[in-house]
Formats: structure tokens, sequence, C-alpha cells
């Protein structure tokens, strides 16, 4: 019994870290010739940060052992927005304030207050709002990609700083936030609570349905800002864009260690599971896989992600 409890406490640690390892090890074998290159791996880096922005968002939903299916659309109705006001001549600053940031949360709080009021899992809840998100970014957009906004904005957010991208420093900062809230607040450690037990949370004193609508701002701020992230990489705002990404990002955070059924998961094993997404997406395309079995892969690897977790604890 000591041995298994060792086991699953060295898993839930290294686990992650270990499977991203033997992820470098196969394809370096595969394509030792461009795998492993420097400006590969750096391209690996950049491919991962909107993996790892909304995967660092859809972590607090889960956590709570509920889900969000909505970041995908969110992701593309705040970019949409942040687009167009720079278009019509705001300051790319105010511009990102506005659609980036105050659009994640008010699309997040939709989420949590829909929870809430209606009582039913945020599964339903969030699969219907991601066909409304879509449908109001195709109906301001008229179905059309936005450009021709600020290339200062561009050069800015893409930019580098030494060899290392903006948007990885962004996205990595902003996870070293994130992870200082869940480890050293009070607030964050309730949302931990809330996910382990929601009763014994709401009998302890914890405001659970402030504590859900919380969760879900985090998730739409998280995609908002990786929304921003996607219109600078594009150059445009695409009314498909971000369509599939609920995909990356659950499988970011199941693979990373996070359990499904709640209160168990760490944001620094979250971003590992993004760079396991970005390096598995990376490594097929230089094999020439094609991209629909890019799904089949991401697909068995949540299946096999959630049995490993109830097998570990089965195990314990």
């Amino acid at each position: 019994m000591s041995q298994r409890l060792k086991l699953g406490k060295l898993w839930d640690i290294y686990g992650t870290l270990c499977i991203l390892l033997v992820i470098v090890v196969l394809f370096s074998a595969l394509s030792p010739t461009y795998f492993t290159r420097p400006e590969n791996i750096v391209q690996i880096f950049l491919q991962s940060s909107i993996t790892i922005m909304i995967a660092l968002g859809e972590f607090f939903p889960i956590l709570i052992a509920g889900i969000d299916l909505s970041v995908g659309s969110v992701l593309a109705l705040t970019g949409m927005i942040t687009a167009q006001l720079m278009v019509a001549g705001f300051d790319p600053t105010l511009a990102v304030l506005i659609g980036g940031v105050g659009g994640g949360l008010a699309l997040g709080a939709v989420n949590g207050l829909l929870v809430n009021f209606t009582g039913l899992h945020p599964f339903i809840i969030t699969l219907g709002t991601n066909a409304i998100f879509r449908g109001v970014t195709m109906i301001i957009s008229g179905a059309s990609p936005v450009f021709g906004f600020s290339y200062d904005f561009v050069n800015t957010v893409t930019g580098f700083v030494g060899f290392v991208p903006v948007p990885v420093i962004f996205a990595l900062s902003f996870a070293v936030v994130l992870w200082f809230f869940t480890a050293k607040t009070r607030l964050g450690r309730n949302i931990y609570a809330v996910g382990g037990n929601k009763e014994s949370a709401f009998y302890s004193g914890i405001d659970v349905k402030l504590h859900t609508l919380i969760v879900f701002m985090i998730s739409g701020l998280c995609a908002g800002l990786a929304g921003v992230l996607s219109i600078a990489r594009l150059g445009a705002a695409e009314p498909a864009a971000g369509t599939g990404f609920e995909t990356y990002a659950i499988a970011a955070v199941i693979i990373g260690g996070t359990s499904f059924f709640g209160g168990k998961g760490r944001i620094p094993s979250v971003v590992i599971g993004g760079l396991i997404i970005g390096t598995i997406n990376n490594g097929l395309n230089i094999l020439r896989v094609p991209t629909f079995y890019q799904l089949v892969v991401m697909g068995g690897l949540i299946i096999s992600a959630v049995a490993l977790d109830r097998l570990i604890a089965r195990m314990r």
C-alpha cells in the first residue's frame, strides 16, 4: 500500500513530464533532421502558446468537476470584437482591454450565471453558448474575415524578446499568475474545495455559486486573451477561428493530470499538457500526417488519460 501511494504521488508530480519526454524522443527518432532543429523547438513553443492559454482557462471548470465547451467560440468572438474595434480606429491597447479582456470576462460570466441560475450541468450550458457565441461571431462579421488593423499591434504581439516569442512569454507569465492564485490564495484553495465536494464546501461556509461564477470568468478571460494572440498571429480575425480548440484545451488539461471528477490538478502540469499537444501537432505535421489523423490521436489521448487517472486512483 505504501509503495502504491508513493507511485501515485510520483505520477502526479512527474507523470506529465515523462509523457512529454517520451513523445519528444519518439519524434526525434522519426525525424532527426527537422524535429530537433532549434528553430523548430521555438516553433513548438510558439504553436503551443494559444493551446496553453485556453487550457489554463479550461483547467478551472474541470477543477470543479465541470467543463467549458465554449472556449473556441469565445476565442473567435473576442478576437473578432478586438479586430473590429482596431479597424474602427480604437487604440490597440483599448481594443484589447474591451474586446479581449472585457469580452472574455463577460462571456465567461454569461456561462457562470447560466450554470448557477438553471442548475444544469456546465456541459449542457456551454454546449449551447458555444453555438450562440459562434453564431454571434458570424453575424457581426458577416461571415467574413476582418483584417487591416495596426501593424504595430501585430509586430508587438508576435515579436521576440531575444530568441523567445512574445506569445510564449505571455502564456508562461499568465501561467505563473494563475499558479500563484491556485496555490497561494484562499480563493484558489476554495475552488479546490468546491471541486472536491460541493456540499462539504457549502457547509464550510464557501459560496459555491460565487466560486462557480469566478471559475467561468477565468476561463472566458483566458480564451479572450487567446483570441488576441490568435488575430495577431494570423494578421486577421477569422469567424471560424478556434473551431475544435475545446478538444485541445480539454486534452491538455486531462493529460496534465487534472481529474475530470474535480478537486485535483496543477497549473504547471497543464502547461506541460499544452506543450504535449503542440509537440504532437508539430511532429505529425513534419511527418506529413493528415490533420484528421491528429484528431484521432487527441481523442485517444483524452480517453487514455482519464482511464489512467481512474486506474491510479484505484491503486491508491
